[in-house]
Order: C-alpha cells, then sequence, then structure tokens
C-alpha cells in the first residue's frame, strides 16, 4: 500500500500496526507532529509507547503502515531518517567507564560532528563542570544529561524522549525540563513519562495511547480550558438535591455522606460565589467549601483504567 507524507510535517505515522505473536501491541495508530511541538506521549504500561518510538527510529519495523520523519520514510531509509533524529532511550546507554568528553567525542565520530559542535551540547545541557569526569562519577541527573547531549549531538530536527526524567530528584527534573522547553523551541519533541506534573510543566500537546489504540489526542491548553470544576460543599442542614437545579452547565449531584455534596460543573467560570449565594438564598450555612479542577493525571486515569 502507498502512503503519503503529509507536507510540512516533522512527524507522520499513518496507520501503524505491530503484533508480538497473537497480541497487537499497535493498532493502526496515526499522528502527525508540526515542527516546534512537543507531544506528551502517555499510557500505561504495554500500551505500545516504547514499541511506536522504536519504529519512529528506525530500530523496529512495524507489520503494517508507514512513518516518516521531515518527509523521509524511516522505513525505507532508516539510515537517512536517523541522521535528523535523536533518541534517548528509557534505560540510558553510558559506556559509564569513558569520560564525558571522550564519550561525546566518540559519538561525534558516528555523526562525523565537529569538535565545536561537541562543546556547544556540553554547554547547552549544563555538563561544562563535569565533562572531565568519568560517567559512573556522575550522579543520575548528570548521567541523563549526557544522554540528552549525545542525543542532540548531531543537531536532530526531531527528538524522542523516552521517560528521560526517570530517578531523578527535585532541581534535577526542574533543570531537564527548562532543557527540554528550550530545545522545544527550534524541534519537534515527543516525550514518553509517567510523571503527569511533567507534561503539564513542558508540553503543547498529548496523545494517549490504550491497548495500542490512541484514545485521546488533544492540544494542552484545549484540556486545561475544558476540565472539570468540581466543588465539595458541606452545609449546616440536611437539604434537597432540587435546590441545585438552578445551577446552569451542572454535570451532576452527588450527596456524599451527611450534610455533603459533590457538585460538578461543565464550566469555566468559578462556581464558589453562586454557591454561596445559593446557601444565603435558602437560608443555608456553609460550614465547608473545597474546589478543584480534574487535571490531567485524573483524566489519564478515567482514559485508561
Amino acid at each position: 500500500m502507498n502512503y503519503k507524507q503529509k507536507n510540512g510535517m516533522s512527524i507522520n505515522v499513518v496507520s501503524v500496526s505491530k503484533k508480538y505473536t497473537t497480541e497487537n501491541v499497535l493498532d493502526s495508530v496515526s499522528f502527525a507532529a508540526q515542527k516546534g511541538q512537543i507531544i506528551g506521549f502517555l499510557g500505561p504500561n504495554g500500551a505500545g509507547k516504547s514499541t511506536m518510538m522504536k519504529i519512529l527510529t528506525g530500530y523496529l519495523k512495524p507489520d503494517s503502515g508507514a512513518v516518516f520523519v521531515d518527509e523521509i520514510d524511516v522505513l525505507k531509509d532508516s539510515l537517512e531518517a536517523q541522521r535528523i533524529l535523536g533518541y534517548l532511550p528509557e534505560h540510558n546507554p553510558l559506556y559509564e567507564e569513558m569520560y564525558v568528553r571522550e564519550y561525546l567525542q566518540f559519538q561525534a565520530t558516528i555523526y562525523k560532528v565537529e569538535k565545536e559542535q561537541i562543546e556547544k551540547c556540553i554547554a547547552q545541557v549544563g555538563l561544562v563542570g563535569e565533562a572531565h569526569k568519568k560517567i559512573n562519577e556522575l550522579s543520575k541527573g548528570f548521567q541523563q544529561r549526557v544522554g540528552l547531549a549525545a542525543a542532540i549531538l548531531h543537531n536532530p530536527t526531531v527528538l524522542i524522549l523516552d521517560e528521560p526524567t526517570t530517578g531523578l530528584d527535585p532541581n534535577q527534573l526542574v533543570a531537564i525540563r527548562a532543557l527540554i522547553k528550550m530545545l522545544g523551541k527550534d524541534k519537534t519533541i515527543l516525550l514518553s513519562t509517567h510523571v503527569m506534573q511533567e507534561v503539564e510543566a513542558v508540553c503543547d500537546r498529548v496523545i494517549i495511547i490504550k491497548k495500542g489504540r490512541i484514545v485521546l489526542d488533544k492540544k494542552l491548553l484545549e484540556l486545561q480550558q475544558n476540565a472539570t470544576q468540581v466543588i465539595e460543599v458541606i452545609f449546616n442542614v440536611p437539604i434537597d438535591a432540587q435546590v441545585f437545579s438552578v445551577f446552569k452547565k451542572l454535570n451532576s449531584v452527588i450527596n456524599t455522606v451527611g450534610n455533603t455534596w459533590k457538585l460538578t460543573f461543565d464550566n469555566q467560570e468559578d462556581m464558589r460565589s453562586e454557591v454561596f449565594d445559593l446557601a444565603q438564598v435558602n437560608g443555608f450555612k456553609i460550614l465547608s467549601l473545597q474546589t478543584h479542577r480534574k487535571n490531567l493525571e485524573t483524566l489519564f486515569r478515567e482514559i485508561t483504567q
């Protein structure tokens, strides 16, 4: 079957399927991405994320479908595609007995990268003070930076990161996230992670995959703007659910226990003042009121469970 590349797309995945024995790991997966996007590629364990990333990088072939990176057919010309791809796998493969600069120089020979580019990458990922050390002397955070430096050494236009912040402490997390955001200004980044806060901190778009199929593909801003608002309120007296019928865009009303009510709104306006007004009009007193919106983690659980 002939598949077409979408013009202007850095990544174009078309109807990709992959089966291991009798199990469909990927089932007709399709998505495209423009330059400058940072995409959170999410899913539970076994959903097919790592398989899709390996297919994108040319390390694994699908049973059917097509993959294009900057209009290069990855399945027909994987070596050419790998010249413009950067890949940091989940288990960062480093030669730990080598020195940082030595390791990057070794990697540079593969891509025929000039010495100036090596030093630029060392500075870019914050390794100037560590470049003279052996990799096994570095903390987990700095080892991740070495892996990231190797991934961007040849200045790829597309960067694929599989769990890049696993095992990092909070300070290291902040630094790596800032680096990913900076790199995303002129590259297309596909970021796989189980940390929802990470996606909310750096990504523009979210793709969720479940059992080999894409079940959600939306811009992060759209998800945040459409997030459901939940208000939990405790009144001083028992009331009837009918009193809440005056509210517009009220999605659900649940009497959880005693005089405690959980109100769910599909509304961007803060509804707390409306609840206060309702209590005043009806002569109720509010003993407690809490509000929150569904975050990405809640949405992820609802979609993938």
